[in-house]
């Protein structure tokens, strides 16, 4: 338990082997006798082992035999694995340069009499002398996009850290502040509530400007601040965005594209249910905002979220994408131009169930600030 008397709950030990389960039914069906995964995203979802992602890890999945974890520190809770084998990372605490050939050489024997391996990304090529590499990287797309209900958990614990980091926001966003030191706080506000180190935490942090990296820029009042985060705990990543008007109250235009943004989300939760066209939810809420009042909606609707931060399904125009039960995607509105000061988007996320969405995001999407509220 952390300071915030919040436990991160980590993967399910039974649902990782179902996990392992239905990898080792895509191997049957493609001929293979095992996968060797080293993405750190694959050997947590898997396995449930989480370290540092500059410590090297490497999950071997059988076909018909047991699964094997090679780590370079012993972990802290049992994960679910057949077999744990620990490598030398370091020599004397200076990493070693080459940590995946002193994994993969533990399991050398075991490889020898295969041909055909299963890999994903994390495997680079050559590494394997010999070996006719098969690409699983189709397949683990594929699965993870089924989220089970132990990820669903994590990547609304992701977003319970972002909502508090939006709780700092709103106390502090006032006139003269930079985005620097905005983003500092966005920073200390996630770490806090979850008491451990974080992935990437977002991707705008600008005020007047409808995205980008922060800059040595005082905040103005009246302009709108637009902060997407994405939190990323255990390789889980969370999105979502809030705008929030710098000292003070919304002007009238600001005020009015606010709700017709908010509009489409009333769309999506009563229209969006599993077998949907993504790209017809994209087009619906296109012509709702494009155009609005001379306003610009200049990007996709949104995304699915995950082990990356845009995963299927996809509510983009270029995709062909249909919601599935098991989804856990976005949907992002915004609406931009200087009149503005210079646009807002807000995010919320969903989970899609037999029954419908059920929304992951609970923080307000009021744009002015708590004591203007």
């Amino acid at each position: 338990m952390n300071r915030t008397g919040v436990t991160i709950a980590g993967l399910d030990f039974a649902m990782c082997l179902a996990r392992q389960q239905r990898l080792r039914d895509a191997l049957c069906y493609l001929n293979l006798d095992l996968a060797l995964l080293a993405a750190p995203g694959h050997v947590h979802y898997l396995t449930a082992y989480w370290h540092r992602t500059i410590l090297k890890r490497v999950v071997l999945v059988q076909r018909d035999g047991p699964t094997v974890l090679l780590v370079p520190l012993a972990p802290t809770a049992a994960p679910a694995a057949d077999e744990i084998i620990e490598f030398e990372s370091n020599k004397y605490a200076t990493l070693v340069d080459d940590q995946l050939s002193v994994a993969l050489g533990m399991i050398a024997a075991r490889l020898a009499k295969h041909i055909r391996i299963g890999t994903d990304n994390g495997i680079r090529p050559g590494i394997l002398e010999g070996k006719q590499l098969v690409d699983l990287e189709p397949t683990m797309l594929a699965l993870r996009r089924h989220k089970d209900s132990d990820e669903v958990n994590l990547l609304r614990q992701a977003t319970h850290a972002s909502e508090a980091a939006y709780g700092w926001l709103r106390e502090n966003l006032c006139e003269g502040i930079d985005e620097v030191e905005l983003f500092a706080g966005i920073q200390a506000a996630c770490c806090r509530y979850a008491g451990e180190i974080l992935g990437e935490c977002g991707n705008d942090f600008q005020v007047n400007s409808p995205s980008g990296n922060p800059r040595r820029r005082p905040a103005g009042k009246g302009e709108i601040g637009v902060f997407d985060l994405s939190t990323v705990l255990r390789g889980y990543s969370s999105d979502m965005c809030r705008s929030f008007v710098v000292d003070g109250e919304p002007s009238s235009v600001q005020h009015d594209a606010h709700q017709r943004i908010m509009e489409v989300f009333d769309f999506v939760e009563t229209s969006a249910r599993a077998g949907a066209s993504c790209k017809e939810l994209f087009h619906s809420a296109q012509q709702r905002l494009d155009g609005y009042r001379g306003w610009q909606f200049q990007h996709h609707l949104g995304h699915g979220i995950g082990l990356f931060a845009h995963e299927a399904p996809r509510l983009n125009p270029y995709y062909d994408d249909r919601l599935e039960v098991g989804d856990v995607f976005t949907v992002e509105p915004g609406l931009y131009s200087p009149e503005l000061r210079a646009g807002l988007r807000i995010e919320q996320i969903y989970h899609v169930t037999e029954t419908g969405l059920q929304r992951l995001t609970n923080f307000p999407t009021d744009l002015a600030r708590a004591d203007h509220l």
